[in-house]
């Protein structure tokens, strides 16, 4: 399921790549940390990689894929996902911009009960799931010379993890905000 997700933002970018001719093309990884959500155990790191392509001074549109892990219950339940975002980009002045989106993500949880609780370590149970959330945010986008530009942006995430087979995971609120930085180097 993640590679056709893959494969069709890899299309939808490939057929707008043309349009950014004049705008530009930029490519390059992304690491940021996202807060301590309602119910996770701490702030956590996230990485990934994006492409960012502009169609005019205006107006543009990123994609990005990124792995990220938290965990709850005091580390008896774990989250691992892979999120794949597409958002718009809109620019009221050349280096700062304004982004709204979507997001599919892919997240496994696993629950492992602490040792004596009914047979100890033995009992595991994990389950993956792929869900819709959108996200919202600004950030800066800076030239560092004419093939290179440094991007840091704030994006809050509306997300609900809904796991029906893992104990103590039904309606954790994950809704988060992250912090990205990255390199872009130009196509």
């Amino acid at each position: 399921m993640i590679t056709r997700s893959i494969l069709t933002l890899v299309l939808i970018i490939l057929a707008v790549a043309p349009l950014a001719a004049e705008g530009g093309i930029g490519l390059g990884p992304q690491i940021g940390i996202y807060n301590r959500t309602e119910d996770s155990d701490g702030v956590n790191v996230i990485g990934g990689v994006a492409l960012r392509v502009k169609f005019s001074d205006v107006l543009g549109v990123e994609g990005s894929i990124s792995y990220r892990e938290e965990e709850y219950a005091d580390g008896f339940v774990s989250a691992t996902g892979w999120p794949v975002m597409v958002t718009g980009l809109i620019y009221p002045i050349p280096v700062v911009y304004g982004a709204i989106g979507v997001g599919w993500y892919n997240t496994t949880i696993e629950y492992t009960p602490p040792p004596g609780f009914l047979g100890g370590p033995t009992i595991f149970t994990s389950e993956t799931k792929q869900q819709f959330g959108w996200h919202f945010g600004g950030g800066l986008e800076l030239p560092l010379g004419s093939i290179l530009s440094l991007v840091g942006d704030v994006r809050y995430v509306f997300l609900d993890y809904d796991f029906e087979n893992v104990p103590g995971s039904s309606g954790v609120k994950n809704d988060f905000y992250v912090i990205t930085a990255g390199l872009l180097f130009g196509l």
